[in-house]
């Protein structure tokens, strides 16, 4: 177990508790910390800014969320409880993903404030649907410092899912007030309705933006496999994830929405963090992931969507290749510069490294 993880273990089971040991340093009352953007405004509009989100989205005391008024306070005060306990040591109280073990994670968790999350069931650009951040939740993202919550009762899972919204909902509503005090110097209360109403209905949309197959899922078989190979090296999968799909490519990819390096994945390790099922794995190529260099590829088979399929098939093919042990043909035994591998051609196959 490394290092990360089982720091992250450690808090997950002892909980924030562990942080404070007994003579050194007392508790700090806890509070939504403002986001840069904010900070760097006038004291009087940063003031605006703090009542309109406590008037919407409430305190870590006594949380809201945007645009539910009819929920029960005391469980989003459950949702807020489990957060503090197993989330809040990587995603920071604010979502801002700067919690205490931020520092130390590669990738970084991931900052809710931006309302953009990048494993969902919807298209390039759209919201998630509730289902998508309960998902993640549950099962985690592999190869990552995110587990599974699995073991979570159903009601702490459901609560901790609406609290990350609160969360959400709050960066994007304090976002759209930092632009509007940046723009005309001053927070018009008459116009956060309209705000708040645009949010909502963004992540309402979610619901009409699913990626559903526009063709049947085939029996992939292995003709399928080769024809999505022919696929993944035609139309440049390979520039970013390497001729074998192993991410290996040298090139630097420009950063990700969130700030931090992007890094093609390399699909043979076994850990697709979008899921590993065919569909998950069907979403990611039509509709691309947010926020990153992946693009989405729906408009490129507008008109023979069963190719996705075939491109499905080839990843499933090659996702567990090298945790399993398996090296493509084409770099068994190859040469370092300047070493003889007493071979004079590499061998046609192998299962091994």
């Amino acid at each position: 177990m490394s290092l990360i993880r089982g720091s992250r273990l450690a808090v997950m089971l002892l909980g924030p508790a562990t942080w404070y040991v007994a003579g050194c340093a007392p508790p700090v009352q806890e509070a939504y910390v403002p986001s840069a953007q904010v900070t760097a405004l006038s004291p009087e509009n940063q003031e605006s800014i703090k009542k309109v989100l406590t008037e919407y989205c409430g305190t870590v005391e006594r949380p809201k969320l945007l645009g539910q008024p009819d929920m029960n306070p005391n469980h989003l005060k459950q949702g807020a409880a489990v957060y503090k306990q197993y989330c809040q040591q990587c995603h920071g109280v604010t979502g801002d993903g700067n919690g205490p073990q931020a520092a130390y994670m590669i990738p970084k968790p991931r900052d809710y404030r931006k309302g953009m999350f990048k494993f969902t069931s919807t298209i390039y650009g759209s919201k998630p649907l509730r289902e998508d951040i309960l998902r993640t939740i549950r099962r985690g993202i592999m190869g990552t410092s995110m587990p599974s919550f699995d073991l979570l009762a159903p009601q702490d899972l459901e609560a901790v899912t609406d609290y990350v919204l609160a969360l959400t909902h709050r960066g994007e509503l304090e976002a759209l007030l930092g632009e509007a005090a940046e723009f005309d110097g001053k927070i018009d209360a008459a116009a956060v309705p309209g705000m708040v109403q645009g949010i909502l209905d963004q992540w309402k949309e979610a619901r009409v933006n699913v990626v559903n197959p526009r063709a049947p899922m085939p029996a992939l078989t292995d003709a399928h496999v080769k024809a999505g190979k022919d696929l993944f090296l035609s139309i440049g999968c390979n520039k970013c994830h390497g001729d074998e799909g192993r991410g290996e490519v040298t090139d630097a990819l420009p950063n990700d929405s969130w700030g931090n390096p992007n890094k093609a994945a390399d699909i043979t390790a076994g850990m697709l963090r979008g899921g590993t099922d065919p569909l998950d794995v069907y979403r990611r190529i039509e509709a691309g992931i947010n926020g990153t260099s992946m693009p989405a590829f729906r408009s490129q088979f507008e008109n023979e969507p069963e190719k996705i399929w075939d491109l499905v098939a080839y990843v499933m093919s090659i996702y567990d290749s090298r945790r399993n042990g398996i090296i493509p043909p084409s770099i068994i035994l190859k040469p370092l510069p300047g070493v003889a591998t007493g071979q004079s051609e590499p061998a046609a196959s192998g299962s091994g490294e």
